[in-house]
């Protein structure tokens, strides 16, 4: 029996999207991405969350990602859920699980700046190919 390792979200990002580069040269993007949940507990009080989300793309995807959002766009991504650990240079050691995404849709249409339209017009962004064997990615070329 196989695995499943899939994360689909959709939300708010909660910052520009920051692009750099490994030393080989392949494109990397991280962002936020909130997410909003409300309900009513017992007594019927209202209650609000918001849930923060890393997300991080490669390749082609961060490139177009980068090129056609900004803080506020409303997203999809779809992709598998890592963990990263690192310590700190007072050896802490720190974790990050993060959305790894190969797939994204711009919900907001691109210029968007909070007038009214009559639909999200969504823009799909090809995943990129995957081999059929990931490429080893070394935590040291990582720009972050």
């Amino acid at each position: 029996m196989n695995s499943l390792n899939r994360a689909e979200i959709i939300g708010n990002m909660t910052r520009d999207p920051e692009l750099k580069h490994t030393n080989s040269g392949q494109s990397v993007l991280t962002c936020s991405v909130a997410t909003n949940r409300s309900w009513k507990d017992v007594n019927g009080t209202k209650h609000d969350d918001v849930e923060y989300h890393s997300i991080v793309c490669w390749g082609k995807l961060a490139d177009i990602v980068n090129q056609y959002t900004r803080k506020g766009t409303k997203m999809f991504f779809s992709g598998r859920l890592q963990t990263r650990n690192w310590d700190d240079q007072q050896g802490v050691k720190h974790y990050r699980t993060e959305i790894v995404a190969d797939q994204a849709i711009i919900l907001t249409p691109k210029g968007h700046s909070g007038e009214p339209t009559p639909a999200p017009i969504p823009v799909n962004i090809p995943s990129p190919s995957t081999p059929a064997v990931e490429p080893e990615i070394n935590p040291e070329d990582l720009p972050f």
